[in-house]
């Protein structure tokens, strides 16, 4: 298997280069292909500007999403985006790691999946959900942070976890066809003793060793929902998205 590790954490000696070391170490030795983008070491600039197309298909109003389509079909996509975006189009199965910031995704992590999930290669021309352009690879979130796993459960302050990684789950991966897995999530690291997060360690290499043999998080498919995009009448809704179909759907049920 071939996997890309793409890391977001600017210090050396944190929980996260423990995971990526781990990460790294525990694939290699089953025989798997990792190839690392650390994000912070390679400087990686996350801002997306008219300058990156230095042949713009429309000078005057530059829209990224269409200008990154142009730059995919003219081969003129900036070096550091072409090389990231080749590592993508390379890889079965992508780990996206990394501290949690306000419910998401560091800035430096959100600049590279803007830039590099592009138009045109990624996604776009009906290629979209189930039907993704990198449809047949994994993809799976490993993240760090301080809340304790109750506050994140489905009567927890800050909500379930699965609804608050919605638009990650959903939006980013597989909206461009990716199976996705369930996350690992490192709770409350900041508040265990070095013995506990060394166990955290161990466990994340538990899971990695058995990543072939699980499950992805269930998704309805696009064939799933009407012409305007709306579920279909009796198909049940298979994932948090449309949490309030499947509730509606309890409630008319009840006498």
């Amino acid at each position: 298997m071939k996997v890309l590790i793409v890391c977001a954490h600017f210090d050396a000696k944190s929980f996260n280069a423990s995971l990526l070391e781990t990460a790294i170490d525990t694939l290699t030795a089953q025989g798997h292909e990792v190839r690392v983008s650390d994000l912070y070491a390679m400087d990686f600039d996350p801002v997306t500007r008219p300058t990156d197309f230095c042949s713009p298909e429309n000078p005057d109003h530059i829209r990224y999403d269409t200008e990154q389509r142009h730059a995919v079909e003219t081969g003129t996509l900036p070096e550091d985006v072409k090389a990231e975006l080749e590592k993508l189009l390379w890889c079965d199965f992508l780990i996206l790691q990394f501290p949690w910031y306000w419910f998401g995704l560091p800035a430096i992590m959100k600049g590279w999946v803007d830039k590099v999930f592009a138009m045109g290669a990624v996604y776009g021309g009906g290629q979209w959900y189930n039907r993704g352009a990198l449809g047949g690879r994994r993809a799976m979130l490993a993240f760090s942070t301080g809340c304790f796993p109750s506050m994140c459960g489905p009567d927890g302050i800050n909500g379930d976890m699965d609804i608050i990684l919605w638009p990650i789950h959903n939006g980013i991966l597989r909206f461009t066809g990716f199976d996705v897995l369930h996350p690992h999530v490192s709770y409350s690291v900041n508040y265990k003793s070095e013995d506990q997060r060394r166990q955290m360690i161990k466990d994340y290499a538990v899971r990695l060793r058995g990543l072939s043999e699980e499950a992805p998080i269930p998704f309805n498919d696009r064939e799933d929902f009407t012409r305007d995009w709306r579920l279909k009448p009796g198909i049940p809704a298979k994932s948090v998205g449309q949490i309030k179909t499947a509730l509606n759907a309890s409630e008319a049920k009840k006498p």
